[in-house]
């Protein structure tokens, strides 16, 4: 694609989230003194050009989860590999960068009482094609086609969260969700 298709692309799918439906965020209560977990969602490129989002985000709040605040992005090589920087021995890793880098992606903290396992339970297996077997109702069964292409990110820990969140949303300390929702 040309450079102002790629940019009208963009353009198109900022519109569809601002134009979409209203969701259950928070905007100014954190997590602060009420039990709620934290952890960072992503829909991957795959998941947003796929036209995933709005599933995806029903399918969150239908578990119970609080979409505390969201961003949808385009990530370039730098920031791509940064936030896989653990990855960066493995022989995977050139194609993971540029598939991160394919297409904007929508990156979210969720909170839950035990938001890290719910999602990782909710999305399912690292392989879409064995989530497709193993967990048919998962979101990666529901929008992956593969190992690489499984169409969403989950914290594997509360300390990954706690790193995640920070990694895409400076201005969330811990404890706090910062007090206006970004509404893309």
């Amino acid at each position: 694609m040309s450079g102002f298709s790629d940019q009208l692309l963009f353009l198109l799918l900022l519109v569809s989230v601002s134009l979409s439906p209203p969701v259950r965020c928070l905007g100014n209560g954190g997590n602060g003194g009420n039990g709620k977990e934290r952890t960072l969602a992503m829909i991957k490129p795959d998941g947003v050009s796929g036209n995933y989002t709005e599933e995806i985000k029903r399918i969150i709040v239908e578990a119970s989860f609080d979409i505390a605040k969201e961003m949808l992005t385009q990530l370039d090589k730098e920031t791509a590999s940064a936030f896989y920087d653990e990855h960066s021995s493995r022989s995977f890793f050139p194609d993971l960068v540029t598939y991160m880098t394919s297409g904007p992606v929508l990156v979210m903290i969720l909170e839950k009482t035990n938001a890290v396992s719910d999602w990782r339970g909710l999305i399912g297996p690292t392989d879409a094609q064995k989530a497709k077997i193993s967990h048919p109702h998962s979101i990666r069964a529901l929008c992956g086609t593969d190992l690489q292409r499984n169409c969403v990110h989950g914290s594997d820990s509360r300390s990954s969260a706690e790193r995640e969140i920070k990694f895409f949303f400076e201005d969330v300390v811990s404890g706090d969700i910062a007090s206006q929702h970004d509404e893309l």
